[in-house]
C-alpha cells in the first residue's frame, strides 16, 4: 500500500510537540498544515488518516461499516477517541461528542453541523453550532464549490480558520481528490477541525 507524506519542512519548523496527547498539544501559536488522506489504513475499512508537518499519523477514522455511516470515531494515533459523530437522518445533521460512544447519554453534543447545499449550483454550506455546557458560544460555516475537492471553514466574522485544497507534490503534481493539504489557522483547537473534516467526509461518502 503506497504511503502519502506532507512535504518536509526545514528543521526550524519541526513542532516537537505535534504528537503529544494534552488538550494543548490540539492549539498552537502558528499555522499549522495537515495532509488528509480519504483512506483508512486499516483493511477492509473507510475512513481517513492525517499527517502532521513531519509526516506523522495524527488523527485517524475507521468505519468498519458501509460509507457514510451513521457513527463514526475521530482518534489520535493511538487510539483515543476525541470525537464521536452522528448523523441525524431526518435533518441532515451531525452532532460531535468529546467521548467515546460508551458515554454519550449522559452528554450534550460539543457541535453540531447543520448541512444547506445550494438548490441550483450543486455548492455545499453546512452551518456548525459549537455549544459550552447548555449555551452556544461559537458559530462556523463550511463551504465548499461543487465538485472540488477543497473548502474552507470560517467563525462568525468571516475570518477564515481552516483552508483545504488538492495536495501538490514539490513539483507540482497535483495528487488525486482523496489527498488534501488542510492548513489551521493559529489559535483554533486542531482536533475540532479534524472532526468537522470528518463530517465533511461522511457527506461526500468518502469514509
Amino acid at each position: 500500500m503506497a504511503k502519502i507524506h506532507p512535504l518536509p519542512l526545514p528543521p526550524a519548523e519541526l513542532d516537537e510537540s505535534s504528537c503529544s496527547s494534552s488538550t494543548a498539544s490540539y492549539i498552537t501559536s502558528k499555522p499549522e498544515t495537515f495532509t488528509v488522506w480519504m483512506k483508512s489504513l486499516v483493511m477492509q475499512a473507510y475512513g481517513c488518516t492525517v499527517y502532521n508537518e513531519n509526516g506523522e499519523i495524527v488523527y485517524r477514522v475507521d468505519n468498519y461499516d458501509k460509507k457514510g455511516s451513521s457513527e463514526v470515531y475521530l482518534m489520535d494515533l493511538k487510539g483515543t477517541v476525541l470525537f464521536t459523530i452522528r448523523k441525524l437522518w431526518l435533518f441532515r445533521q451531525w452532532k460531535g461528542y468529546k467521548s467515546d460512544g460508551l458515554k454519550l447519554k449522559a452528554q450534550k453534543p460539543f457541535f453540531q453541523v447543520r448541512k444547506s447545499s445550494g438548490i441550483f449550483n450543486g455548492d455545499l454550506s453546512c452551518e456548525i453550532a459549537v455549544r459550552s455546557g447548555s449555551a452556544q458560544h461559537g458559530c462556523y460555516k463550511l463551504e465548499a464549490s461543487s465538485g472540488k475537492s477543497a473548502f474552507k471553514i470560517t467563525d462568525f466574522n468571516g475570518r477564515l480558520v481552516a483552508k483545504a485544497t488538492r495536495k501538490q507534490t514539490s513539483s507540482g503534481i497535483v495528487l488525486g481528490d482523496d489527498v488534501l493539504t488542510l492548513v489551521v489557522e493559529p489559535q483554533v483547537d486542531h482536533s475540532f477541525i479534524m472532526a468537522v473534516v470528518t463530517v465533511y467526509g461522511l457527506i461526500h461518502h468518502r469514509l
